[in-house]
Order: structure tokens, then C-alpha cells, then sequence
């Protein structure tokens, strides 16, 4: 085995853990949360609102898709002032920035940390000049930092016999024959 491609195969998983993922800009978590749902239970003494029905929470140029939402707040929104703290996300969960699409079955938005986790059946999609899809039982991405780092987990219900391997495909950059 070459030295090159020693180097390659002992560093793919570490390229595979650490995604640079969401590596545009820096997300802006101090924009408003705005949602779109069919349903809304709200419940101002637990400080909590249930959205349900095709849910589209949007945040700057972030998106997120799923059947249904919980959000815990702060504040009263009888009064007009609350202020979301975390977002549990299920049911076909999809979290899209520009030129790049996550989806999962679980998601947890922690808005004070600015982190979300997404759980069960990830992928992730990154177009663009520098194409990279992948795959694994859990994704965490850093909304200060634009990284996203995927990591395994034992098999278990959410994983689907993952077992809790992480894998993935770059493209690579095409070719012309008649120049090699």
C-alpha cells in the first residue's frame, strides 16, 4: 500500500466524523423563529405549543420540515412574548440551509445552544462545487461553528441496523480522458 493511499484509508473516517458541513455563512440564530403548521395545541402554563400538519419552522436562511413539532418557550405567548428555547422535531425531518439538505427521523433544536441533533436514518446532502453525501445513526451540527459531526451509535430502534457505522461518498472532479 502506498504511503498516499495509507493516508487516504486511515483518514476517511475522520473526514467522515467531522463534515464540513453547513459551511456557508454563519447562521444567523438571533433571527426570529417563524412557523407554518395546520395545527396548534398551545399550552401557556407548561410553556409549550404543539404544531402539527406538514410543520415549516424557518429561521434565516435555515429550514425545517417535519409532521410535527414541540416547542418549550419562555414567557407567555398569551401575551405575546415568548421566546423559544428547543424544538423537538418528528416524523420526516428535513433541515435545509443553501446547498445543503439533512434529513432524519428525530431532531432537537436547542435554540440557547445553538445546536441541532438529529437522530435515526440521517443523511445528509452537500451540492455545490464540493459534492458530499452522507449517512449514520446521528448528526450534530454546530450553528456558531458550521460544523456537523456525524457519530455512531449502537443498533438499536432508531439506527436500523446501522450499526452505528458512519458512511458516506465525495465525488471527485471529472476527468477529461484525453489528458491523462
Amino acid at each position: 500500500m502506498t504511503r498516499a493511499l495509507a493516508s487516504l484509508t486511515l483518514g476517511l473516517p475522520l473526514l467522515l466524523a467531522a463534515v464540513p458541513a453547513f459551511a456557508q455563512a454563519r447562521h444567523n440564530s438571533n433571527a426570529p423563529i417563524d412557523f407554518d403548521a395546520r395545527n396548534i395545541q398551545l399550552d401557556d402554563k407548561a410553556n409549550r405549543a404543539i404544531l402539527s400538519g406538514g410543520v415549516v419552522i424557518k429561521q434565516s436562511d435555515m429550514t425545517l420540515r417535519a409532521a410535527r413539532v414541540t416547542v418549550a418557550y419562555s414567557g407567555s405567548a398569551l401575551n405575546g412574548s415568548p421566546q423559544a428555547s428547543r424544538l423537538d422535531a418528528t416524523g420526516g425531518v428535513t433541515v435545509q440551509r443553501p446547498n445543503q439538505t439533512a434529513r432524519s427521523s428525530y431532531a432537537v433544536y436547542d435554540v440557547d445552544r445553538r445546536i441541532i441533533t438529529m437522530i435515526g436514518n440521517v443523511t445528509l446532502q452537500q451540492a455545490g462545487s464540493n459534492v458530499a453525501n452522507a449517512a449514520g445513526p446521528r448528526l450534530t451540527i454546530n450553528l456558531d461553528t458550521s460544523r456537523a459531526t456525524f457519530g455512531g451509535a449502537p443498533a438499536g430502534p432508531t439506527t436500523q441496523n446501522s450499526g452505528g457505522r458512519v458512511t458516506g461518498r465525495f465525488s471527485v472532479p471529472n476527468r477529461d480522458a484525453s489528458k491523462q
